[in-house]
């Protein structure tokens, strides 16, 4: 039992709340004997939801299994008790072989599922992906993703307006999976007709994509108008200029909003030289940049940092920050009745904040990852 905190609910935040554990999931009352922590002054949220990452702690999810569960471990230290595994542009044997390997830790329950954010992305606005491994989206090659994902398959991002974009979106929208639209140079019509498709999100919003114009709008006006597109945001303070996240959010408003962290190798470690995928990467003072051609090359970003700036920086309320931290996500990925909020039969998972928003403990599944720090 965790009492006296500023508990964040689906309805409002508690002053002074309570909330029950039992066993792995939140209890409408605390089971007999069960021990009462004190945590005045904290706030309670529901654990963090990524769904786009490609890796943490000085490895990543193109790497081994080994590899893939020390990125896990990094981001669960940082609050992300859900996670969705992203790929980068790679061979196709090579990401079918990804695939395979994914989805076991998927169905183990490590992972939430796959993202495959390339190879079918626009050479113009490719960002950290190799050009001379990116491809059409023809509808054969990416169901041969989808398959070799084995029901794991959760989102895939595409340049909609490449040969196969459009009928591919309506394949994946069959299958159950996202439709992102991202690294791609459609214009206004051409994102709008992938929409109707059945496209859902924007991949990493205003990134990877043409600048929003007065007279050739492009996707970020289309992305933002149309109330069936979630947007992805990097709140990182590097990906976006604070005026730009105020506008996506005034625009779209915070119930089709989800942070992300798009992070790779180095979140949680530091600056140096990583791989991302099969390009080399120059971390310096927190930002990612290719070695070869200076692009952004995701972000050292963890979302208990994303969640503090918001509330810090931004100025969103507590509750919005939560609504795209953890409810957003956890409904684009059909878990809304399991994550993503903290109500009674609901996996135990929750972040301790102190009353700055600095991380102060991590519960999984009813787990502590990170203790109570309440010195």
């Amino acid at each position: 039992m965790l009492t006296g905190a500023n508990v964040v609910l689906p309805t409002g935040t508690v002053a002074g709340g309570r909330l029950a554990v039992d066993g792995r999931r939140i209890a409408a009352e605390p089971p007999a004997g069960a021990q009462a922590v004190d945590v005045t002054g904290h706030w309670l949220v529901p654990g963090f939801v990524d769904i786009h990452n490609h890796g943490g702690g000085g490895a990543s999810f193109s790497g081994t299994a080994d590899d893939i569960l020390k990125a896990i471990g990094t981001h669960r230290a940082h609050g992300t008790t859900t996670l969705v595994a992203s790929t980068v542009t790679d061979e196709m044997d090579l990401l079918v072989g990804q695939a395979g390997l994914l989805s076991e830790l998927a169905e183990q329950g490590d992972i939430a599922g796959i993202h495959f954010e390339g190879p079918f992305i626009s050479p113009c606005r490719k960002g950290a992906h190799s050009e001379k491994l990116l491809r059409d989206p023809e509808p054969a090659e990416v169901r041969k993703l989808i398959d070799a994902a084995r029901g794991q398959a959760r989102m895939v991002t595409l340049a909609t307006e490449l040969p196969g974009g459009i009928e591919s979106v309506r394949l994946l929208a069959e299958h159950g999976v996202i439709a992102a639209i991202g690294h791609t140079d459609a214009t206004y019509e051409q994102t709008v007709r992938a929409i109707d498709a059945g496209a859902t999100v924007a991949t990493h919003l205003f990134n990877a994509m043409p600048a929003l114009g007065h007279r050739a709008p492009g996707p970020v006006a289309a992305l933002l108008e149309d109330e069936r597109v979630t947007v992805e945001l990097i709140n990182d303070g590097t990906h976006l200029h604070p005026a730009a996240l105020e506008l996506a959010f005034r625009h779209a408003g915070a119930d089709r909003v989800a942070f992300i962290t798009d992070a790779m190798d180095a979140a949680g470690i530091g600056d140096g030289r990583y791989m991302l995928g099969p390009l080399e990467v120059e971390v310096s003072e927190g930002v990612a940049r290719l070695v070869e051609g200076g692009s952004i090359a995701g972000s050292t970003l963890t979302l208990d940092r994303a969640f503090q700036r918001a509330v810090t920086v931004d100025r969103l309320s507590v509750e919005d920050a939560v609504t795209a931290l953890s409810a957003n996500p956890a409904r684009l990925l059909g878990l809304s009745d399991r994550i993503g909020s903290l109500e009674p039969g609901k996996d135990a998972d929750l972040v301790l904040l102190d009353a700055d928003f600095g991380l102060k403990g991590v519960m999984r599944r009813g787990e502590w990852l990170v203790a109570p720090q309440l010195a």
